[in-house]
């Protein structure tokens, strides 16, 4: 049995093939030293399909791990190869941008089996957590997602008409000019919904903007966004307020956290047959 691990720096996910269909396991990070988190990840497959011999390991801190522990070979798969496999794969696209929204956000041109580096940004889902933790007095994200897709970012943030008198291109004038501008000019005793929303506002726009420029700038037209980040309704909401803008494909897959570690898998699955 093969299998394939993303450690992530807050998500551990894990996907195995059985029977053509594909399990997904999903474990927080821990503080443990990886190899520890590791054997316990293998126990907690092993229990459930076993034995398990090969597995591929993907995700920020995968290159730490040895060659092997106990009966377990571990084969060590580039995080760009899987980000950009995987997000073609859960999208059935032959090329795109591939985003991968995690605690970080990566940007891979997809194209087939090849996949390169394009850009990134160190806005994400941990950006989240952090300010979410400061303005909202809570890191997690179901909870800030929860309050923004109650509250209004645009009772934090100065739009557009306000900013210059008028909209900008295709921006209308009720888009935002400046991410908590209202801020800078006086204090207002903001809602925690109406925090939420312009912190989520400011993470997905980054993202969205950042993609759409790396998307044209290597001639792709479609953009993929993985990433536990998007399981949030705000955040894609945000991602398809942007897209409107710009007239830019921007999708989302179907459990587009598991992107990475499929990815991974579907590259361990190529190695086998060489």
């Amino acid at each position: 049995m093969q299998a394939a691990i993303d450690f992530g720096i807050t998500n551990i996910d894990t996907i195995q093939r059985r029977e053509g269909e594909l399990v997904h396991t999903r474990l927080a990070t821990t503080a443990q030293p990886l190899a520890e988190q590791f054997a316990a990840v293998i126990q907690i497959l092993g229990e459930k399909l076993s034995p398990i011999v090969r597995v591929a390991v993907t995700g920020g801190r995968y290159r730490s791990l040895p060659e092997r522990i106990g009966d377990v070979v571990l084969v060590k798969i580039n995080e760009v190869s899987s980000i950009g496999r995987g997000g073609l794969y859960l999208s059935g696209l032959e090329e795109a941008l591939v985003v991968s929204a995690g605690s970080g956000t990566a940007m891979v041109a997809a194209r087939g089996l090849a996949a390169v580096h394009v850009t990134g940004s160190a806005v994400g889902g941990g950006t989240l957590q952090g300010l979410g933790r400061l303005l909202l007095g809570t890191p997690d994200p179901g909870e800030i997602d929860r309050l923004a897709m109650q509250g209004n970012a645009n009772h934090a943030d100065l739009t557009l008409v306000e900013a210059v008198g008028s909209g900008v291109g295709r921006l209308p004038v009720d888009a935002n000019a400046v991410n908590f501008g209202r801020l800078a000019e006086e204090v207002e005793d903001l809602s925690m919904p109406d925090r939420a929303a312009g912190l989520v506002r400011l993470v997905g726009q980054v993202i969205a903007v950042i993609a759409i420029n790396a998307a044209r700038a290597e001639g792709l037209e479609k953009i993929v966004v993985t990433g536990h980040l998007v399981d949030l309704p705000s955040i894609r909401r945000v991602l398809n307020e942007v897209a409107s803008y710009y007239q830019a494909d921007i999708s989302v897959p179907p459990q587009p956290g598991i992107g990475t570690a499929v990815g991974a898998l579907l590259c361990l699955e190529e190695l086998n047959k060489s």
